[in-house]
């Protein structure tokens, strides 16, 4: 029935993180005792103080429809924490927010991209901007890197990637799959290629900015030339827990701001409110409310890379933020395990959800077909349980 489809749908691939969840809760109801360490969704409740403000809020009556780029109390909190938390001077004329940082993205693309134009995708990338960019005309350009160069672009690789017809880069930092985090001296530098090119958009994904054990953080628009060009990306999902809740949003240039509205607007509309009313709570927040959870996610980090790094041939960097790892499988490429040949990583995930029981992604989706990804998103008794059996599934 699918010739009854269009092309646009027809053409486009399923999210590979969202179909291995619901193949491992498939195989859960079926009675089989899977471990799923395939969804980015931290396993906290959100904080008290946010759900006490969305109660205020439906106490307060907030539901009728919302302003479509936002509420204006909401816009101005956005705008102290931007200052706060990155030195980015937005004012509530750049904020959009919007149904989850995803959807951002997607207004973002649909306002910016003809046909034809390329967007450069440090790989791996997440999942979805690839399908996004086809989505909306663009050419995703794929530039590799590896376990070796801790998943991060050189300067170099970043001016050879650029043609006459590149529009944007995208990337996230925290790296949602490999946990990787650009340091200032190595934006700067990616920053000076730029420079040289100043028709080229910058997309910096940044919504696991809290969830970082490095130390440092830096958004490329506080790098001097480039907060004019840059469309900042975040939320509150992965740091407050709220992935539910939906509300992501951008600090942009006021041009890119209005578009997205416009588009928003024939679109969705205003996000939730009661989620907006909960999230003005969230980003007025001091950080250090998280301290709690990044604490627990460092200390996941530590188990799992000390767990990996004993199962044999598999090569792992080690992730500064997020909270992922991003192993190297190719080792196995070739081999037969219990009678299974595995030529890819699609092979070797699908491998240790039969044999192993824990659920997994293939690197494939992420532009990097050579590793498989992790979510540490778990307790520590299961993360200690996955490794165990993937272990003895390999041995």
């Amino acid at each position: 029935m699918n010739h009854f489809l269009s092309d646009r749908i027809n053409q486009l691939s399923t999210s590979q993180t969202l179909a291995m969840a619901a193949l491992a809760r498939e195989l859960k109801a079926q009675g089989k005792d899977i471990i799923s360490l395939s969804l980015g969704e931290p396993d906290f409740n959100t904080p008290d103080f946010i759900k006490e403000a969305a109660k205020k809020a439906i106490d307060e009556n907030y539901s009728t429809y919302t302003p479509v780029d936002g509420y204006a109390e909401l816009k101005e909190a956005i705008c102290r924490k931007f200052k706060r938390d990155n030195n980015l001077e937005y004012k509530p004329a750049n904020i959009v927010v919007s149904t989850g940082a995803k959807q951002s993205l997607y207004n973002i693309a649909q306002v910016m991209l003809n046909d034809g134009d390329e967007v450069i995708l440090p790989a791996p990338y997440w999942v979805s901007y690839y399908e996004i960019i086809k989505m909306s005309g663009g050419i995703p350009v794929e530039v590799p890197t590896s376990v070796e160069t801790d998943f991060k672009i050189t300067p170099e690789q970043l001016e050879k990637a650029i043609t006459p017809k590149t529009k944007m880069i995208w990337y996230s930092s925290p790296c949602n799959p490999s946990g990787s985090v650009y340091n200032r001296e190595e934006m700067t530098a990616l920053a000076k290629v730029l420079e040289k090119h100043p028709n080229i958009f910058i997309v910096a994904d940044e919504i696991y900015e809290h969830i970082n054990f490095s130390g440092t953080f830096c958004s490329i628009a506080s790098i001097p030339g480039m907060f004019d060009r840059t469309i900042t990306v975040n939320g509150v999902a992965k740091a407050f827990a709220m992935t539910g809740w939906r509300i992501g949003y951008i600090g942009a240039p006021e041009f890119i701001a209005k578009a997205c509205t416009k588009m928003q607007g024939q679109v969705t509309s205003g996000a939730n409110s009661i989620a907006q009313r909960a999230t003005i709570a969230a980003v007025d927040a001091d950080p250090k409310v998280l301290k709690f959870m990044v604490d627990a996610f460092h200390r996941r980090r530590d188990l799992v890379v000390g767990l990996v790094k004993d199962i044999p041939g598999f090569k792992l960097n080690i992730p500064e933020g997020a909270f992922y790892v991003f192993p190297d499988v190719s080792f196995y490429f070739g081999k037969t395990l219990r009678g299974t040949k595995i030529n890819n990583a699609d092979d070797f995930s699908m491998y240790l959800l039969s044999e192993a029981n824990v659920a997994t992604v293939t690197g494939d989706a992420f532009g990097n077909p050579n590793c498989i990804r992790f979510s540490y998103a778990t307790s520590e008794e299961l993360l200690i349980e996955a490794m165990r059996r993937i272990k003895e599934a390999v041995s």
